[in-house]
């Protein structure tokens, strides 16, 4: 018939339409088939089925584009925030955020204790048998000794700080350089520490602050024997000096002090209570009993500060300090305290940093640690810097460049048994000052602090 309507070659052509036309309408209907069976109800379900299944197909498309999406909001937020543009969320800037926001205390409603303003202050209950309750303890506790070796008492380092950040922003990180430094120095003498920042009595705010929470620590933990106080302003900076203790066997009280300025002139700078040493003892509490109550702030301590200025040598008008009134107990009560008190000036407890941070080049070309005197100081104490406050006696930059040289030359001795120093006594970096061998265990300890032989505790032997 087609050949009747069309000719040959026209036919052919239509045929061959035909046949390719087959073919497609087969592969379309395979493609068909295949996409069911992927993104369908996956076993020929209901159209239905198979519209929900490629909707949760793309859904789960988009749910991976999603990551991606908050990345690119996050950049573009951070973008805005350099170009000094708002967002509608918290600004992510630490310097920008007012730290008052949640640095105020949340009041629970709870009164608090007050003390009858009417009776003298207390620490808090008179204790009369310290010694005898201590002695019975340590009796039931053999494992907890006051003692850790021959002439080796068991210490505990107190230091502290305000539990508010400092008033300004480098006082802290000089605050984390000072424990760092006291814990290199307790770690290698088998000291252990305790570091407050809790005002456990708000009466006794300030200069006084130390006391509540030296009887507080001394009453619980009877298995120390010495309590040695500590400011935060204080660095050790000799780090192989070990305490005599076998000196202080028949005294309770060691502070770095004169006793011809104590007990002859009367002098307020007679004696230092940054860095003293307390054993722990009836007689301890008894002192510290007698020593608190000039403290209480407020007229008590005004008063008081009067009292003491008039009575001290060159003691300047403020209110009552706890080192002015220790000197004033000391000076006018020497018959009941003085023979229990060692005021050491053999090396140095408490060294003032004036006269020593100028000398460091000069002790390390010419001594080595150990000395603890004015060779090598054991500690330096940075008197009058205060760098936690926003006010000091001491231009700002001389204390803070003189405090990073302190404690780089207490660090050195430190980064030295493990083969490095800093590069200078005003440079945070450090060097290598020897190299490294196959053989570690044969590197020579010059300090000998890696293992001294003062931290070495002996252990009783079990049947």
């Amino acid at each position: 018939m087609l050949d009747r309507v069309l000719s040959q070659r026209r036919a052919r052509q239509f045929n061959r339409i035909i046949r390719n036309g087959k073919l497609t309408f087969l592969c379309l209907f395979l493609t068909v088939i295949v996409l069911r069976g992927n993104l369908g109800a996956g076993k020929f379900g209901t159209p239905e089925k198979d519209l929900d299944e490629i909707r949760e197909t793309f859904s789960y498309i988009r749910r991976r584009a999603e990551p991606r999406r908050v990345l690119e909001e996050a950049t573009t937020a951070t973008a805005a925030q350099k170009s000094g543009e708002s967002t509608v969320s918290g600004s992510n800037n630490y310097a920008e955020f007012d730290i008052t926001k949640i640095l105020k205390d949340v009041d629970d409603g709870v009164e608090e204790f007050k003390r009858d303003p009417s009776l003298p202050y207390s620490l808090g209950p008179k204790i009369s048998d310290w010694d005898q309750q201590r002695g019975e303890w340590l009796k039931k506790n053999p494992n907890f000794p006051n003692f850790i070796a021959e002439n080796k008492p068991r210490v505990l380092l107190v230091t502290g700080s305000s539990p508010k950040p400092c008033e300004n922003p480098v006082g802290d990180h000089y605050l984390l350089k000072s424990i760092k430094n006291k814990i290199d120095y307790c770690r290698l003498h088998g000291i252990e520490v305790f570091y407050n920042m809790a005002l456990l009595d708000a009466e006794m705010a300030g200069f006084w602050a130390k006391l509540p929470l030296i009887r507080k620590l001394l009453l619980s933990h009877p298995e120390v024997e010495f309590l040695w106080w500590m400011d935060s302003d204080a660095m050790f900076t000799d780090m192989a000096f070990e305490v005599p203790w076998e000196r202080y066997k028949d005294h309770n009280f060691v502070m770095h002090g004169w006793n011809e300025m104590i007990y002859d002139q009367k002098n307020w700078i007679g004696l230092n209570t940054g860095s003293f040493l307390l054993r722990n003892c009836q007689w301890s509490l008894d002192m510290l009993d007698t020593w608190a109550p000039m403290g209480p702030k407020g007229k008590v301590r005004e008063e008081a500060g009067k009292l003491l200025t008039s009575e001290l040598k060159d003691r300047p008008v403020f209110e009552a300090d706890d080192q002015s009134a220790m000197v004033y107990i000391l000076a006018t009560q020497k018959e009941k305290w003085g023979n229990k008190v060692y005021l050491e000036n053999h090396y140095y407890l408490h060294g003032y940093w004036g006269i020593l941070v100028d000398r460091y080049e000069e002790m390390i070309e010419n001594y080595r640690p150990g000395f603890g005197d004015h060779r090598w100081p054991l500690v330096t104490h940075f008197v009058g810097c205060k760098p936690c406050g926003k006010f000091g006696d001491y231009p700002v930059e001389r204390c803070l460049k003189q405090m990073d040289r302190a404690f780089n030359f207490g660090d050195n001795q430190i980064l030295q048994m493990y083969g490095f120093t800093h590069k200078s006594l005003g440079s945070r970096r450090v060097k290598r000052v020897r190299n490294e061998t196959s053989n570690p265990l044969e590197v020579r300890d010059e300090l000998g602090l890696l293992h001294p032989a003062f931290k070495a505790v002996k252990v009783s032997s079990s049947s």
